[in-house]
């Protein structure tokens, strides 16, 4: 798809092409601050960001922060433009599955442990204004389901 670095790939610009409407203002200022977005890509057992936004990113992962069976889990870790991240460990992801989740996590309702979350520009959670990421103006949930 057009706009991704190898052709293949998620680009904005091809969901809007199937729409009947134009975008919004809103929309667009916000792929303006998108760019060119961000490029996932694996390497063994582990799955990795590279911000290739002119903002910052705001990720959380189970796996960056111990787990569903701690409180760290509500961590967002910020990712400044041009910066490489590891998001995901598939390898901590099978051991995490083996322990309850944190009491305090259930009242967040379903949680996934393969689930990453990333928001472009704001982050959120008790660090920020926002406290869920469904607050947050552009944001994704990625399931990396592991291979079977």
């Amino acid at each position: 798809m057009g706009n991704t670095p190898h052709g293949d790939g998620l680009s904005l610009a091809s969901l809007s092409a199937h729409s009947h409407t134009s975008p919004s203002e809103q929309v667009k200022r916000t792929r303006e601050k998108i760019g060119l977005g961000l490029v996932l890509y694996q390497e063994g057992d582990r799955v990795w960001v590279y911000n290739r936004a002119d903002v910052p990113l705001f990720i959380n992962s189970p796996t960056l922060d111990g787990g569903l069976h701690t409180r760290a889990h509500f961590i967002v870790h910020k990712l400044p433009p041009g910066h490489i991240l590891n998001i995901f460990d598939y390898d901590k992801a099978r051991l995490y599955q083996k322990l309850p989740v944190h009491p305090d996590l259930l009242h967040e309702g379903p949680i996934d442990q393969n689930a990453v979350r990333i928001s472009f520009v704001k982050g959120w959670g008790p660090n920020y204004h926002r406290q869920v990421i469904t607050e947050c103006p552009c944001w994704l949930e990625i399931l990396l389901v592991p291979a079977r």
